[in-house]
């Protein structure tokens, strides 16, 4: 799963002389949190809601509205954006940008084709690709089978599905101890057979969900 898919292509930009208030207005209109900051075209920055945040005055300034008003009306996005910028390569794998946002508490982070930025990528794509993955929106049946760590076990559980006709949609493996979880998610809504087989050959289903788009 490259960035590239799932990221948001042509994301809106301000630059360092852009004021504060013109970045606010480009997120209210746009509804985002986060603008990349270029100049001549390389990113040198991120302002986001939470700068936006700190650099209001304070209520317990001396200055009087008109003041206040007239001076955050002057302040440029360079003197309030964030200067560390973390980026990623558009061809990287979705889930080194998940790492990436998790380890350094950020929400979205520019992707990147050598110095060109082509797209940010956010924790509302990365939410959106996960339930794209587990096939959530998806007509069939997601099973959630408990297994034995042992060798080939998703070699007969695909077999098995086979043999029943049906197609894998999405397949996930969350290791324990001892056992896994398996996420098995099939293109079909009756899997009654299919489960009494996988019962008949150890496998503990533990969660079962039925999804047909367009009915409730």
């Amino acid at each position: 799963m490259f960035i590239r898919d799932h990221m948001t292509a042509n994301p809106f930009t301000v630059t360092p002389e852009d004021t504060v208030p013109k970045a606010v207005e480009v997120m209210k209109l746009n509804h985002v949190r986060h603008l990349p900051v270029l100049r001549d075209g390389k990113v040198v920055g991120v302002i986001a809601n939470s700068d936006i945040a700190k650099a209001s005055p304070s209520q317990a300034t001396s200055f009087s509205i008109g003041e206040i008003t007239y001076l955050f009306s002057k302040l440029k996005v360079g003197k309030v954006m964030s200067r560390d910028v973390y980026t990623i390569a558009a061809d990287a794998l979705l889930e080194q940008a998940a790492v990436l946002m998790r380890d350094h508490k950020i929400e979205m982070v520019p992707v990147m084709e050598g110095d060109k930025l082509v797209g940010v990528i956010t924790e509302s794509d990365i939410l959106d690709s996960f339930v794209d993955i587990m096939g959530m929106r998806m007509r069939g049946t997601r099973l959630v089978l408990e297994a034995t760590d042992a060798p080939g076990q998703l070699s007969r559980i695909t077999g098995l599905v086979a043999d029943h006709g049906m197609n894998i949609t999405h397949l996930a493996v969350y290791p324990g101890s001892g056992t896994s979880q398996i996420v098995l998610g099939v293109n079909s809504l009756n899997t009654a057979d299919l489960e009494t087989q996988l019962v008949g050959l150890g496998y503990r289903v533990i969660a079962r969900l039925r999804n047909e788009p367009g009915k409730d």
